[in-house]
């Protein structure tokens, strides 16, 4: 899956220290794709988007999923 350059600009652009915006890096740069991270997360493909352009925050009650989730798709160290 290729990220539009628009999405690419817009987490670009965004605030480094939210997470959403962190998941949506490392999504690009693993061309890990939306969809599986809507699938895995159950959550809808606008709020993965608003996340990774820094429009939304990842909400309280799926933080502790989301960053489970980010960390599970980092590379091993």
């Amino acid at each position: 899956m290729t990220y539009s350059a628009k999405i690419i600009r817009l987490n670009a652009d965004a605030d480094p220290t939210m997470l959403g915006v962190q998941l949506g890096r490392l999504c690009i740069y693993r061309q890990h794709p939306v969809a599986q991270v809507c699938q895995d997360l159950d959550v809808s493909k606008a709020a993965v988007y608003r996340w990774f352009s820094g429009k939304h925050e990842v909400g309280k009650h799926l933080r502790d999923k989301v960053l489970a989730y980010y960390r599970r798709l980092l590379p091993p160290a």
